[in-house]
């Protein structure tokens, strides 16, 4: 099992393809997990296409062209999307994908909607590749810290899925007092480390060894 956790989806940059192109293959199929809309924002499927279709989507094109550069075919990158999708077709993509991709957002919401679905058991023993930024960084964890900001006006530990265990992460780190206390909170109550990634920093854990690539702060108990 891998696990790759980003700050944003341009997996390309010159810092990190040499590092994940062991990861991310030509052959590989795609799952986007594109679960982690806000709901002010996107109210319906034509609201989710203006953020995810091919054809007018803001970040398809981002997202799919940076997966291209590792040699990956655009017809084996598939979206799951919430308004089309039933749970039996939904079901059908993950079992095929051998990366799931998750997308940056609202990883609580994320995670309620995959339970909607009845995907976390079968995602959550997905074996191959998993891969998210933001969002889809934090929720790969078995439980994750929520900072205060604009989306959560107060700190919460959130249930996510049962990849990661032994480390929290505080991402988009800028050494706020806010994130600082966050992570010194984390510390004394969980008794773990804590990554911290700046702008250019991911975590990439290789059946259980972990590897901080570019800007990566630790925080040790």
């Amino acid at each position: 099992m891998v696990n790759i956790l980003l700050e944003r989806y341009m997996i390309d940059e010159d810092w990190l393809f040499d590092e994940l192109k062991e990861y991310i293959k030509p052959y590989h199929k795609v799952l986007v997990v594109a679960f982690s809309f806000r709901d002010n924002r996107v109210k319906r499927l034509s609201d989710w296409k203006k953020l995810y279709s091919k054809r007018r989507g803001k970040f398809y094109g981002g997202i799919v062209d940076s997966l291209k550069s590792y040699g990956i075919k655009e017809e084996n990158i598939e979206f799951l999307n919430y308004f089309k999708d039933t749970k039996a077709s939904a079901r059908e993509k993950v079992l095929k994908a051998d990366i799931l991709y998750f997308l940056g957002g609202l990883p609580d919401r994320m995670y309620e909607r995959l339970e909607e679905f009845d995907l976390i058991d079968l995602i959550s023993s997905h074996q191959k590749v998993a891969m998210g930024y933001s969002a889809g960084a934090v929720i790969q964890l078995a439980e994750y810290h929520l900072s205060p900001d604009d989306d959560y006006p107060s700190f919460s530990y959130q249930k996510g899925l049962a990849y990661l265990n032994d480390f929290y992460m505080e991402v988009h780190y800028k050494n706020t007092d806010i994130q600082n206390s966050s992570i010194k909170r984390v510390l004394e109550e969980k008794r773990k480390t804590v990554y911290a990634t700046h702008e250019t920093g991911a975590i990439l854990v290789d059946n259980g060894k972990v590897k901080l690539i570019g800007d990566v702060e630790t925080f040790m108990p």
